[in-house]
This record gives C-alpha cells, sequence and structure tokens, in this order.
C-alpha cells in the first residue's frame, strides 16, 4: 500500500537510528571480506544523509542529527575499506525536477539548469568533504536526463578527482536490468548488472548488485538468500569476470539485522579460507560452464566446481601443467592428457561441499 505523500515526506521527523555504530558496521565489512563500500547519500526521494549546505532536508534535520557519512568516510579510511557513495540523479521533490513520483504530469515550472547546479553542488561536497573514490549514480532512466547531460556530468565528476569510479548510469547508455552500455559513446567506468550476474565479458569492467534478501531496503522477515546462493552469487559473478555490490539494507535503528550479519560472516570465513581463488583473480580464460565458473591468476586456473560432476575436459590450457589439486582438502586430483585437452577425474564430492575447486598449477 503506498505511503502519502505528505506522510511520507514527514517521516525524517521521527529517523532517529541511534544504533549506527560506524566501526561496527565496517568492522562487519571486513569480516565479510568486502573490500569496497557503497552508501546511499541521496534517493530518489531527495532525502541527503549528509550535513549538506545546498538543502534542509537532510539527516541533520532529523532526531538523530548526526553525519553518518562523515563517521563512514573516516571509518573506511581508518580500517582500509574504499569508501563509496550511490547518489539519485532523480529527485522526486526538489521543485526544479521536472518529475514528481507517481505524477505522470510534469511541474509547472521546472528548471533541469538550475537543478544541475544543485546536483553538483551536492556532489562536489560528497568527493571534496567526503573523499567518496565511487560514484554510483542512479535514476538516470527518467525522461528529464539527458546523454549529454550525462556527458557532462561525467567530466565535471572528473574534474574534481580523476581517480575516482563512475557507473555507467551516469550517462543513458543503460540497457535494462542487464545493465551493459553496448556503445562507447555513453559515460561511465564499469556496467552495472541489477539483481543478476552479468554476463561472462573480458572486456568491458562490470559489477553486479544484488540483495541478500528480497528487498533493497530493511524488511520484516524478508526472506533471506541461503549461505549456498550468496557464495554461488559471489563465486559465478568474479567467474564473469565482474565484481559483486552485495546489499544489505539496515535496520530503523542504525543496526545491521543479526541473521544478515551472521550470513555475512559465513562469507567472510568462506573467503579466509577459499579466498585466493577469489581475489586478485581474473574470470575464465573459459567462459562459464554449466557445472561452474573458472577463474585464474599468474600461473594458477581455479575451476569452481557448482554442480555434480564427474570428470571435466578443458582445451587449450595456457602452460605446462605442474600440479592438480583440491583447495577443500589439499588431496591430489588424476588427470589425463591427449594433445592439448585435458581430462581431470573428479572424486565423489560431498554434499554438503558449497563449491568444490581445482586448482591447477601451471609451470
Amino acid at each position: 500500500k503506498p505511503v502519502p505523500f505528505e506522510e511520507y515526506d514527514n517521516l525524517y521527523k521521527q529517523f532517529n537510528p541511534v544504533k549506527f555504530d560506524a566501526a561496527e558496521w565496517v568492522g562487519l565489512m571486513k569480516e565479510a571480506g568486502m573490500k569496497y563500500l557503497v552508501f546511499v547519500s541521496k534517493h530518489h526521494d531527495g532525502f541527503v544523509m549528509w550535513d549538506t549546505e545546498t538543502t534542509d532536508y537532510n539527516i541533520m534535520s532529523t532526531p538523530y542529527a548526526k553525519d553518518v557519512l562523515m563517521d563512514l568516510s573516516k571509518e573506511c579510511e581508518k580500517q582500509g575499506i574504499l569508501f563509496g557513495t550511490y547518489y539519485s540523479i532523480c529527485d522526486w521533490r526538489h521543485p526544479d525536477y521536472p518529475v514528481e513520483h507517481n505524477n505522470p504530469q510534469r511541474r509547472e515550472d521546472p528548471n533541469m539548469g538550475n537543478y544541475v547546479k544543485y546536483m553538483k553542488a551536492q556532489i562536489k561536497e560528497l568527493v571534496e568533504n567526503y573523499h567518496t573514490k565511487i560514484l554510483w549514480f542512479d535514476g538516470e532512466w527518467e525522461e528529464p536526463w539527458t546523454h549529454d547531460m550525462g556527458m557532462d556530468l561525467y567530466k565535471y565528476v572528473m574534474s574534481l578527482d580523476d581517480e575516482i569510479l563512475i557507473n555507467n548510469r551516469v550517462d543513458k547508455g543503460r540497457q535494462g536490468m542487464e545493465g551493459i552500455s553496448l556503445s562507447d559513446k555513453f559515460a561511465g567506468d564499469f556496467a552495472t548488472p541489477e539483481q543478476q550476474v552479468g554476463r561472462f565479458d573480458l572486456l568491458t569492467p562490470w559489477e553486479s548488485c544484488i540483495t541478500i534478501c528480497r528487498q533493497w531496503a530493511w524488511k520484516p522477515d524478508d526472506k533471506m538468500k541461503s549461505k549456498e546462493e550468496c557464495l554461488h552469487t559471489l563465486i559465478r559473478t568474479v567467474g564473469g569476470d565482474g565484481n559483486l555490490l552485495f546489499n544489505v539494507g539496515p535496520m530503523p535503528d542504525g543496526s545491521i539485522e543479526e541473521r544478515q550479519a551472521d550470513r555475512l560472516r559465513e562469507m567472510g570465513a568462506w573467503l579466509q579460507k577459499y579466498g585466493t581463488s577469489i581475489y586478485a583473480t581474473n574470470g575464465g580464460p573459459i567462459p562459464p560452464q554449466e557445472w561452474g565458473v573458472i577463474t585464474s591468476a599468474i600461473n594458477k586456473i581455479y575451476l569452481h566446481v557448482l554442480e555434480p560432476v564427474k570428470e571435466i575436459t578443458l582445451s587449450e590450457v595456457p602452460g605446462e601443467i605442474n600440479s592438480i589439486h583440491s583447495m577443500n582438502d589439499g588431496s591430489e586430483i588424476s588427470y589425463n592428457l591427449d594433445g592439448k585437452d585435458i581430462r581431470i577425474i573428479l572424486p565423489r564430492i560431498k554434499k554438503d561441499i558449497v563449491d568444490y575447486i581445482v586448482e591447477i598449477s601451471l609451470k
């Protein structure tokens, strides 16, 4: 059931996430094996989650009245996590933005030029005051935003910090939820598949954004994905040569729901054991197969066996094999050479193994 506009617009007067703890959040991310954070600084409703000089519709006007974005920025720097911010281009509350949510009629007297100035002033704060290193735009799909505006905004952000990473939603090139910009005429450093693992692509940097439950925001009793689902999502993403932006929605009191925190810790524990097959690897060079995916590093190829299979045949392995063994238990795995083909005979894999990893060491 939709919340009436007037009611929603006043909810910030009750917002008081007293259990928010930046050190606890970032510490949990490190436990989960995450390397970077992207925090929602402004969503489509226009509410600003930092101490901005551009509008009073911000977190300092709430009962909480503390700058959570600054706390997170400082804590990420302290704990060695790359800090990024999500920012919605559309703003259904701002009087100069032409479109209101659920209102097919445009505002009578919008001024997109003034709105872009307002938006650039906010982005300047994010880059210069909060040292964001990833700008994750969204909301570009609405009609008022144009390709020329996207190109201009990309250039503006790069003028503030030429090392910042900017997603393709700064412009109009995204192809639906697959999230790929099919032409290089559009701005953006990486593609953004949503709620799906991106397709195998060694040329275009991409990052799948996927939720730990079903909703983006926290919802009571939302169905949470199993440990296997979460890890398979990560593994299949990396095997396709992408990154995973894994969404967790905080509770209204500012804490992370304990069951979600436990799931993240489970993923982190798995990465402690098998992270060398994930971190600093590329997807492939062989595309994903019915049984799973492949990752690779210098002199290493990792076969992530996610579905039952008795043997695997590989062609054109780029190098002479030194050894093949299981990362799970260290045992050697038998194989046969047939010209350039390698036939790997797998042992019987226990059902409780989330990912049976075959490590091929090359000379």
